[in-house]
């Protein structure tokens, strides 16, 4: 209830910096003629790239029957959702007349000819976007009815009852309803894997496609989409630690979830490093004095001290997961995922702001600095997504349980073990008295 008190004083600000907003106009906001896009599209690429992890968890481990996803999807695909609505909300503010948003589509002649440009891929970023979100929450309710068919059994009172039987969609648990769930789960997963590499890859051409120095670059696509899957498992883990202590979920979400969500961060962190250096090669390879000049202003110009902060959190801390004993620990990983999420958020800014602030012409050179409106819709953006999360875990189960009796064994010493080998003792535990939930488990050695 305190969480949740926080994220509605934070929710309240945001609609108070939305008024403001669309009541004085775009001019309460920092930007300037030099700096166009600047806080607004830095929160819609974050936002966006926060919200990859779940579709990756959910679609890209199903195929790959990865069962460690298990005690994860359900609140990684939330996740997605929650992030995909905020980011969606900086374009449509950026518009300036949301009112007047229906103009993004093709209208009929009556309205006057206002056909959209289909060469621009700020227009692909509608259908992306908007299918990525339709996919995803398709997908989380199918994995969800299950679930709500076992609460609608044990529900006590009438409103309850009424409320999860209508979410339930009548499902029975049958033969046949199994053979369905299954089926629909793998066609979305098939259908998703692909939209986790289009959806950041169609942000990025946001800005690759256009002419403007630090921008103009073909390693944007596979960078934002290594960063957005980077940032979205960091997010991922700042919640799910949160609620494995809230919920008493040790025996579920297991240090061994921990230590492998991990590695997949130190992996994608060292490829968005690659990228950064790969960026400053090409600049200089280039020959072109513009985009030479781009960079060298990242690293030494005003800005300096966000192009440091982003490469001393992207780069260097997540190294230090090549240490077992950071990776397996609770705090170390906690700290980790938040540093992991700000250094993201300035990857954004200073790809943004340092690429516009000093272009072509000396004489139209000019500082970006937020104004509190800016501040208030970032800060109110983190406040409804986290108020929409603990509704989500309040009301719908956190983790999936369905598939986790999938991967769970039951003995009568333990109760719900998982069977495999434990790192912690040097003989195999044998299937009878298996590791306990909570002991990290060597997933590869399932019997």
């Amino acid at each position: 209830m305190a969480a949740l008190a926080v994220a509605l004083f934070f929710l309240g600000v945001f609609f108070y910096s939305v008024y403001r907003t669309l009541w004085y106009g775009i001019g309460e906001w920092g930007l300037n003629k030099t700096v166009g896009w600047a806080w607004d599209i830095t929160n819609f690429v974050w936002w966006v790239g926060i919200g990859h992890a779940g579709t990756l968890i959910s679609a890209v481990l199903l195929l790959f029957r990865q069962k460690w996803r298990t005690s994860i999807n359900r609140a990684a695909e939330a996740m997605t959702i929650f992030a995909v609505i905020c980011a969606a909300m900086f374009p449509v503010l950026h518009m300036g007349r949301p009112w007047l948003a229906y103009w993004v589509f093709p209208l009929q002649n009556t309205f006057g000819s206002l056909w959209v440009n289909f060469n621009s891929p700020l227009l692909w970023d509608v259908f992306a976007i908007s299918t990525y979100f339709t996919v995803s929450l398709v997908f989380w309710y199918t994995g969800l009815v299950p679930d709500f068919a076992t609460i609608r059994d044990r529900a006590k009172g009438p409103i309850a009852k009424v409320a999860y039987s209508l979410l339930s969609m009548g499902w029975k648990g049958s033969a046949k309803h199994w053979s369905r769930y299954e089926t629909v789960s793998l066609i979305l997963a098939g259908v998703s894997t692909p939209l986790v590499l289009s959806v950041h890859t169609i942000v990025s051409m946001d800005f690759a496609t256009s002419v403007v120095p630090g921008w103009h670059t073909t390693i944007f696509p596979p960078y934002f989409v290594a960063g957005a899957i980077f940032s979205g498992f960091a997010m991922v883990l700042t919640l799910m630690l949160i609620t494995r202590v809230v919920f008493k979920l040790e025996d579920y979400i297991t240090l061994e979830h921990i230590a492998l969500m991990n590695k997949i961060m130190m992996v994608t962190g060292s490829i968005v490093g690659v990228a950064y250096i790969t960026e400053f090669f090409i600049a200089w390879y280039s020959g072109v004095e513009f985009e030479q000049y781009a960079f060298i202003n990242r690293a030494t110009g005003p800005y300096w001290w966000a192009y440091w902060s982003m490469m001393t959190c992207n780069v260097i801390s997540p190294q230090l997961v090549w240490f077992r004993r950071i990776r397996y620990s609770i705090p170390a990983t906690f700290v980790l995922s938040i540093i992991v999420n700000i250094g993201m958020w300035f990857e954004r800014f200073v790809i943004i702001v340092t690429s516009l602030h000093r272009d072509y012409l000396p004489s139209s050179w000019a500082m970006f600095s937020p104004s509190i409106i800016d501040i208030g819709i970032y800060v109110g953006t983190l406040g409804l997504f986290f108020t929409l999360f603990l509704l989500f875990a309040k009301f719908f189960p956190v983790i999936n349980m369905a598939e986790v009796k999938s991967v769970l064994k039951y003995t009568v010493d333990n109760g719900p073990t998982y069977t495999g080998h434990d790192p912690h003792h040097t003989t195999p535990q044998t299937a009878t008295h298996g590791v306990p939930a909570s002991a990290p488990v060597n997933y590869d050695k399932h019997d």
